[in-house]
């Protein structure tokens, strides 16, 4: 398996917001984390880092060979536990009112690479292929909720005043529901976490195009969907992980830039 992630301010905020995690544990679990916070420069930098570091360290601290149904249950209670640590900071620090993030995690066994993705928010994950691009995802945003109710068309949510208002979101609320699903990355699949900054510049037969590409090394690819998204306004923080699986191939690790 390949695998790189890419992180960059863009051309309008002062902060970076976005975090993000790409790295086997010390268990034999694979996890990739994409978390966009808000709420303030410094408030939204927080809770993001907040979200990223304890899932991270409750994932850590699992046991070696779960089965599926546990697998699942971990990564949701790492992500309710993560909320739990930015709403009592939040709650304990005027300063910190109202910060949140969202979050959306991918934890695979390596020895099928079946796992879970669990999110919050509108970060983004896709399955990418010769024959497509699936978001995997469901944007917890008020202008989805109006498309999923008929009350707007897709095409209009686009471009929507409106379209980047959370409906749920880490750390905000003291209880939140985590979506949870069920994933397994075939040989051939490129799996995309990724923030709004690029899906808000790019949109999906544009992304699908670049990550096809087989001409493109895995660090190209992403450094194209991140300079693509910068030429088209970067108006908000751009970031990208990419998971590239290959048969009877070792992990490659790309950093952030």
């Amino acid at each position: 398996m390949r695998a790189v992630q890419r992180s960059d301010v863009g051309r309008v905020r002062a902060v970076n917001e976005d975090r993000a995690f790409l790295s086997e544990l010390s268990n034999g679990y694979y996890a990739a984390i994409v978390a966009d916070g808000m709420g303030g420069h410094q408030a939204g930098d927080i809770a993001s880092r907040l979200a990223v570091e304890t899932v991270i360290s409750e994932l850590s601290a699992l046991p070696g060979e779960l089965d599926q149904e546990m697998l699942g249950s971990a990564l949701e209670q790492a992500i309710i536990r993560a909320n739990q640590t930015i709403f009592h900071i939040a709650s304990q620090d005027e300063k910190y009112h109202h910060m949140g993030t969202t979050i959306v995690a991918a934890l695979f066994d390596k020895s099928d690479w079946k796992g879970f993705i669990g999110y919050i928010g509108d970060s983004r994950a896709y399955v990418i292929n010769r024959s497509g691009i699936k978001q995997l995802t469901d944007d917890h945003t008020l202008v989805n909720e109006l498309v999923k109710r008929g009350q707007i068309e897709p095409q209009e949510a686009e471009r929507h005043p409106r379209r980047n208002v959370l409906i749920r979101a880490l750390g905000t609320d003291e209880q939140v529901e985590v979506d949870l699903l069920s994933v397994e990355i075939c040989a051939g699949d490129v799996l995309l976490l990724c923030s709004d900054g690029l899906t808000n510049m790019l949109n999906a037969e544009q992304i699908w195009g670049v990550v096809i590409d087989p001409s493109l090394p895995l660090p190209v690819k992403a450094d194209r969907l991140l300079g693509q998204a910068l030429d088209a306004g970067g108006d908000d923080n751009i970031t990208i992980v990419l998971l590239d699986r290959l048969e009877n191939s070792v992990v490659e690790e790309g950093g952030s830039s």
